[in-house]
């Protein structure tokens, strides 16, 4: 029987046509950069996930969660064992543009990135179509 799907939330925010992101320490998706996020405690909504993961991860208090995308994601192959069924609702936020990010939880790293540089770093699919979705939406 294969276990049961987790809900998961990440967030998306940007600074001067950069995004933040982590490089994740721990499955899933190990070694990969993507938005912060990470695995609901019982009881939360989504945004209340993806705001609680991303003060985790970065250190910064965000706000104003707006749904973005939602992703059901197969367990994967290379994370073995921990393999999970995943839903992943992500959210674009706001935050103190002064407020600077560090590292925390289980990232790795952390950084501001281009979409151009996202999409030539290890990023999962959801991340990589995510940017898409973003630079498509802008206007130039």
């Amino acid at each position: 029987m294969p276990p049961p799907t987790q809900l998961a939330s990440s967030a998306i925010l940007e600074r001067d046509g950069r995004y933040l992101l982590v490089r994740r320490a721990n499955p899933p998706s190990a070694d990969m950069f993507a938005f912060p996020g990470g695995r609901a405690e019982p009881g939360e909504t989504p945004a209340e996930t993806a705001l609680r993961e991303f003060q985790e991860e970065t250190g910064i208090f965000a706000r104003n969660a707006v749904l973005f995308e939602t992703y059901d994601l197969p367990p994967q192959t290379a994370d073995g064992e921990k393999a999970r069924h995943f839903f992943l609702s992500v959210f674009t936020v706001d935050a103190d543009p002064e407020t600077d990010a560090i590292a925390g939880d289980d990232a790795a790293a952390i950084g501001w990135y281009t979409p151009e540089e996202i999409l030539a770093l290890p990023v999962p699919d959801s991340v990589r179509q995510c940017v898409e979705k973003l630079q498509n939406g802008r206007v130039l």
